[in-house]
Parts: C-alpha cells; sequence; structure tokens
C-alpha cells in the first residue's frame, strides 16, 4: 500500500509547500507515482496538467480521510501531504497517519528553535534545511548554527534543500513545460534522500544517474517505519 509522508511544521513561512511540491515532482522524475495532498486552507489547489505527479484537494477533514483511505489501497504510490503552520491540533493528526515525517525550516534562529520543539513533538520526523542560502559564505554560516544549536538532532537531519527562484514555478496553477536544469536536480536529489529513509530503491535508470549518492547508514536512521505505541 501507499507510503504517506507528512510535510509539517508549526512555523508558518518555512516552505512545506514547496518542498512538497518539489518531493513529488522528484519522485515523478525516479519513476513514482505520488500524490501531492493539500491540506492548507489558505491555498488554493493546483491543476495536475504538466507536473510528474496528481494533485489532491483535501482541506477539509472528510476530504483529507478520503483521500488517505484511496492512497491506502494503491500499491507503490506515495502521498506527500502538505501542512500548514500554527495547527498543532492538525500536525498531531498527519503525524499519526504518516509513514515519515518531514520538518522544513530555514537558516534563523527562531526556524531552529521551533524545529527543534518539533523534532521532541514528534519523534518519527526528520527535518529538513528548506530554502538555504546558495552563496558560500552564507551557507557556511548557515550550516554552523545548525551544528551549534542542532548538534543532538544530526541523525534526524536531512541535505539542505537550496534557494530556488525557479521552485515558484512549481506552485503555478500551470507548470511550464520546461522546467530549469537545476531546479530538477534539486528535486531528484531530495526524492532520492527520502526514498532512501524510507528504504525504498531507486531505479538509476529513471532520470540521472545516481552513482555517488550517499545513502544514510543504518545507524542514522533510526526512526524507520515502525509506529511509535
Amino acid at each position: 500500500m501507499a507510503k504517506i509522508i507528512c510535510v509539517l511544521g508549526n512555523k508558518g513561512g518555512t516552505g512545506k509547500t514547496t518542498l512538497s511540491h518539489m518531493l513529488c515532482q522528484g519522485l515523478g522524475l525516479l519513476g513514482h507515482r505520488a500524490a501531492c495532498v493539500l491540506t492548507d486552507v489558505s491555498r488554493e489547489p493546483l491543476s495536475p496538467a504538466g507536473r510528474r505527479y496528481i494533485t489532491a484537494d483535501a482541506r477539509n477533514a472528510d476530504a483529507l480521510t478520503k483521500v488517505i483511505d484511496k492512497l491506502r489501497t494503491l500499491e507503490d504510490w506515495i502521498g506527500v501531504v502538505d501542512g500548514a503552520g500554527n495547527r498543532t491540533d492538525m500536525d498531531r493528526k498527519l503525524y499519526a497517519m504518516a509513514d515519515i515525517v518531514l520538518l522544513p525550516f530555514r537558516d534563523s534562529h527562531e526556524d531552529i528553535r521551533t524545529v527543534i520543539r518539533d523534532l521532541d513533538l514528534f519523534p518519527r520526523a526528520y527535518a529538513v534545511p528548506a530554502q538555504w542560502p546558495g552563496n558560500a559564505w552564507q551557507c557556511e554560516a548557515a550550516d554552523r548554527n545548525v551544528a551549534q544549536l542542532m548538534g543532538a538532532y544530526r541523525n534526524r537531519l536531512l541535505k539542505p534543500v537550496a534557494a530556488l527562484s525557479a521552485s515558484k514555478l512549481l506552485l503555478h496553477k500551470q507548470v511550464p513545460e520546461h522546467l530549469p536544469s537545476p531546479l530538477t536536480r534539486a528535486c531528484r536529489a531530495i526524492a532520492r534522500e527520502v526514498l532512501s529513509v524510507l528504504e525504498i530503491e531507486v531505479d538509476n535508470d529513471a532520470g540521472e544517474d545516481s552513482a555517488g549518492v550517499e545513502r544514510l547508514p543504518p545507524a542514522e536512521r533510526p526512526l524507520r517505519l515502525q509506529r511509535m505505541i
């Protein structure tokens, strides 16, 4: 049955929607069937036209239940649930149904403090440095902040997703026929890493060659897919 990935986080503006669509696009590029599930009532549904994945509108409880139940009946599908900020109760519900939870955060002390609280609240979650600076000096400073403030969570940190202005193209109602190569590579990269955490093999013939892509060592994947009781 389908795997469910929930992109959550109590703080708004961390890039949950952007990460959700990048992940779905990357999964599609790697040959996986994926659905991006909208739950944020402040956003409008996006058409699946031109995307490598389908979209689903689940902005109310009944619709969300139907979408998740349907996905669970589908073999080899991956559902990516796009959460929203300041919805702790809703995040708890989504966490309970997820196989893996992603918590994007930006390069700021406020974001880092918030994601640490969320990591403590959701023991099966991984933090994702999102919209990470591309400038070498800024990136080094951001990485240093994370190392100093989140050292205790290093085995629950995924690789940074760089800030790309082109990522906004995935949030357009109509996606361009051809997306920029840097965006395509970034989408594949986050998809490969999440698949690695889920222990789902990636077909080397699907898109770019995966040679040199580092899989997370078992010791750094303590959460796996077990549901906590």
